[in-house]
């Protein structure tokens, strides 16, 4: 029999390592006949909130942003969604970012089709407009080698513009791919992993990870990562940019 007191999850002050099998489920208003995980939010010290959401047949999302925008990014199955009067049907891989003050619709799901979201509170920038609705794809093609390693690639899915408070990136590293520093940092990372396994070096401590897996890390959490077994390792990750590094 399977020891329940066993879990590769693990909390810690500035990083938390969040495996699929702690989940207890939430209710969020407005999102029905689904199941929704909240993987990180403000309450573990984030500035961000991460959502796993499973939709069931006849399941909907349905809501306004006000604060905070949300980046929707579909993992498994298909969805329609409406959004600023513009309704399309999202599969595996596409994504559309809902701006601050917006009014959003997720419905006709496939069965089990999930939906992984980011959630900011959006910083105005003097001079800069804010972002509008945005739909877009995971592509390879779209992904440059990163600092001169034919085994990492990024993919930005938001443009690097200064409108823009928030980034959300997909990083794939082929086999013995791996960072070429280690990271220490003033941006916080929210991320999944979507595919393979890993070793993920965080504050010193290691931890093997895998697809499905989530982490959290906080500011200057000194960070790691090199991909394990046969197949790429593939995660998409949230990141706070374009502001002021002091609030006042």
């Amino acid at each position: 029999m399977e020891i329940s007191a066993l879990t590769r999850s693990v909390v810690k002050r500035n990083h938390a390592i969040i495996a699929p099998d702690g989940y207890i489920n939430s209710n969020v208003p407005g999102w029905t006949n689904c199941t929704v995980n909240v993987i990180i939010n403000e309450q573990m010290g984030a500035r961000l909130a991460q959502t796993l959401i499973t939709l069931r047949e006849g399941g909907e999302l349905t809501g306004r942003t006000e604060a905070s925008q949300i980046f929707f990014y579909v993992v498994e199955g298909q969805a329609q969604t409406t959004v600023g009067g513009d309704t399309r049907t999202l599969k595996e891989g596409q994504f559309v970012y809902v701006p601050a003050g917006q009014d959003y619709r997720f419905d006709q799901p496939t069965a089990d089709t999930r939906i992984l979201t980011f959630h900011k509170v959006y910083e105005p920038l003097a001079g800069h407009a804010a972002p509008g609705v945005l739909f877009g794809e995971r592509d390879i093609a779209k992904a440059p080698v990163y600092m001169n390693d034919e085994a990492l690639r990024i993919q930005e899915l938001l443009p690097n513009e200064l409108g823009f408070d928030m980034a959300v990136n997909i990083f794939t590293y082929s086999t013995g791919g791996h960072l070429p520093m280690v990271e220490t940092h003033i941006m916080e990372h929210g991320l999944m992993y979507l595919q393979g396994q890993a070793i993920y070096m965080l504050d010193n401590a290691w931890y093997p990870v895998k697809k499905g897996d989530s982490i959290w890390m906080a500011p200057y959490c000194q960070q790691w990562a090199t991909a394990m077994g046969q197949e790429d390792s593939v995660y998409i990750y949230y990141k706070n940019v374009n502001r002021f590094p002091t609030v006042q």
